[in-house]
C-alpha cells in the first residue's frame, strides 16, 4: 500500500450526470475526474462495477468478472459508428436512475450496435475485438450464461434444462451454437465496457487520481460464477445451496441478515491453491489501483445459515481460510494493495489476520459518538494504517444522520467537533481529513451537504436504492478550492 497521506471521494459511476438515464464512462466521468484533480483529491472510490441482478444492487451481480452494460457510454459508441446520433435517447430522467427504463433502452441499443459492428468491414477494430475475446478467459462462459438467461426469459440457471444447468459438455456445445448471435452480442458489450473503463482509468491516473474498487466476498447464486464453478460451492445434488451467508442478530436487527449467497467450499478451493480467488483478484487489479474486500471478516470466520432457515437467527460461526487464502494470493500475485472492510462483529482473530498482511481497516465517523472516549471510530483512537470515511454507501448522508439524532446526541457531536450544529457536516469532513489515518474518503453527498434524500442505500430495503444522481451544476470551482485547501492543510495533496 502507498505510504502517502491521500484523500478522495466515494461516488459510484451510475450517480454521474448525463443524457442516457444513468451515469456512464463518458464525458461526465472525465469532468468528475477533472474536479477531483482541481480539488486536490487523489482517490476515487467506486462500488462494484459488475452486471447487476435483482434489486439493481452492485453487491449482487451476474458475474464477479464481467462489467455492467448500463455504465457503457452510448455517445462514445456513436462516435465510432456503431450507433447513429439519431439512435440516442435523451428523454430518460436525469435526477434519479430509473433502472428498468435505462436497462430496456441500453439493452436494445447495445444489441443494435453489436449487429452493426459485426456487419462492418473495419478490420482493425475487429482484430481488437477478437484479441479481447481470445485473451479474456471468463468471457465465453459469461456470454453463454447471459445468452441462456435471456433465452429462458430471466429464469435462474437451476431452472434451465437439467443437462444445461449441470453444464454437460454436449449441452454447453449445443447452446453455444444455438445462441451464437446472442453470445456475440454479449461479447461485444463486454468489449465496449472494458475498453471504455480502461480508457477512463488511464485518464484518471494521468490526472494523479487512483481508483479504489470493491470486491464483495460472496457472489450471487444466480451468476455465471456459481453456474460455471458448482463444485467450488456448497450445493446439494440438484445444484441448490445447502447453506447461505449472512450475519447474526445484533443491535440493528433482531433476526440478523440472511443474505442468501451460497457459501464457498473452501477445502475444495484450497486443492488448487484458491485458483478462482487468485483469478478474481488478478482481474480486479487490472481494473483498479486498490481493492476493498467487502465483509473481510468472512475470510477469518463466516456466519453459516442452513438454506432452509428463513432468517439468520439460527446459524453458526465457521472458520474461513484465513492465512492460507492470502498466502496463496501473495505467492501468485505478490503483495496487493487491498483494503479490509472490517466493520460489524470484529474479533481479535479478524484484527490479527488484517494486521498480519498489513491491510488497512475502515473507520466510520458516524459510528464514533456512542460508548465514550474509547470508541475506536473516534479520530483520537485511530491507527495510521486505516481508511476513514464520514459514512459509506450503506449509511445515511452525514446531514441526514445528524438530523436524526436526539438533542443530547447532537450536543455530544458538536462538543467533540467543537462546532455549531450548522457546521457539523464540514467539521466531520475536517475530522476525517485531519486524522492520522493514511487515507480519507468522503462520499460526494457529504461534500455537497445533502440530506437523506441523497442516500445511496438502506440495508434491508429491497427497493428505491442505488438511484441517486449528481446534477450537472453541483460541482463548482468554489467547492474544489475549499476542498483542495483543506486537504493541502492536512498534507493530503501537494
Amino acid at each position: 500500500m502507498s505510504s502517502e497521506r491521500l484523500s478522495g471521494i466515494l461516488l459510484h459511476p451510475t450517480s454521474l450526470p448525463g443524457n442516457c438515464g444513468t451515469g456512464s464512462f463518458g464525458a461526465e466521468a472525465r469532468q468528475f475526474i477533472d474536479f477531483l484533480h482541481a480539488a486536490g483529491q487523489r482517490l476515487w472510490q467506486v462500488l462494484p462495477l459488475g452486471p447487476t441482478g435483482y434489486g439493481n444492487s452492485p453487491y449482487s451481480c451476474y458475474s464477479a468478472f464481467a462489467g455492467n452494460p448500463l455504465l457503457i457510454n452510448l455517445e462514445l459508441i456513436a462516435d465510432e459508428g456503431d450507433l447513429l446520433g439519431s439512435d440516442l435517447v435523451e428523454n430518460l430522467p436525469r435526477d434519479r436512475v430509473d433502472f428498468a427504463a435505462v436497462s430496456e433502452v441500453k439493452t436494445r441499443l447495445l444489441k443494435l450496435a453489436a449487429e452493426r459492428f459485426i456487419e462492418s468491414d473495419n478490420l482493425e477494430r475487429k482484430r481488437e475485438f477478437w484479441q479481447f475475446c481470445d485473451s479474456t478467459f471468463w468471457l465465453h462462459d459469461y456470454a453463454l450464461y447471459k445468452a441462456c438467461k435471456d433465452h429462458f426469459h430471466g429464469k435462474p440457471w437451476n431452472r434451465w434444462p437439467l443437462d444445461l444447468a449441470r453444464r454437460s459438455a454436449d449441452a454447453v456445445a449445443r447452446y453455444s451454437e444455438r445462441l451464437g448471435v446472442s453470445i456475440g452480442e454479449q461479447k461485444y458489450i463486454q468489449w465496449q465496457f472494458f475498453r471504455q473503463w480502461h480508457n477512463l482509468k488511464q485518464y484518471a491516473n494521468a490526472c494523479g487520481v487512483r481508483i479504489i474498487g470493491d470486491a464483495p466476498i460472496f457472489v450471487a447464486y444466480d451468476s455465471a460464477d456459481v453456474w460455471c464453478n458448482q463444485p467450488l460451492f456448497r450445493l446439494d445434488g440438484s445444484g441448490k445451496p445447502l447453506v447461505v451467508a449472512g450475519v447474526p442478530p445484533d443491535y440493528f436487527s433482531a433476526t440478523g441478515q440472511r443474505w442468501g449467497n451460497p457459501l464457498y467450499d473452501w477445502d475444495r478451493m484450497a486443492e488448487d491453491g484458491f485458483g478462482w480467488w487468485v483469478a478474481r483478484l488478478k482481474s480486479d487489479m487490472g481494473l483498479y489501483d486498490f481493492v476493498r474486500i467487502d465483509h473481510f471478516r468472512g475470510v477469518e470466520a463466516f456466519w453459516e445459515i442452513s438454506a432452509k432457515e428463513k432468517t439468520a437467527v439460527h446459524g453458526r460461526w465457521v472458520k474461513g481460510p484465513g492465512d492460507s487464502l492470502f498466502n496463496a494470493i501473495g505467492a501468485t500475485l505478490g503483495p496487493l494493495p487491498l483494503i479490509a472492510e472490517d466493520l460489524g462483529v470484529i474479533t481479535p482473530e479478524v484484527e490479527t489476520l488484517r494486521d498480519r498482511f498489513g491491510l488497512p481497516g475502515m473507520k466510520i465517523l458516524q459510528f464514533a459518538f456512542e460508548g465514550g472516549p474509547g470508541n475506536p471510530y473516534l479520530p483520537h483512537n485511530y491507527r495510521r494504517n486505516s481508511v476513514v470515511y464520514t459514512g459509506t454507501h450503506d449509511n445515511d448522508t452525514t446531514a441526514g444522520w445528524f438530523a436524526s439524532l436526539t438533542g443530547v446526541q447532537k450536543a455530544a457531536v458538536c462538543s467533540y467537533l467543537r462546532c455549531k450544529q450548522d457546521e457539523v457536516v464540514w467539521e466531520m469532513i475536517r475530522a476525517a481529513i485531519s486524522s492520522v489515518a493514511r487515507y480519507a474518503v468522503i462520499p460526494l453527498q457529504d461534500l455537497l451537504c445533502l440530506d437523506s434524500s441523497a442516500r445511496m442505500n438502506v440495508p434491508g430495503s429491497a427497493s428505491g436504492n442505488w438511484s441517486w444522481r449528481l446534477l450537472g451544476d453541483q460541482l463548482s470551482d468554489g467547492l474544489a478550492v475549499i476542498t483542495r485547501n483543506m486537504s493541502k492543510q492536512y498534507n493530503r495533496c501537494s
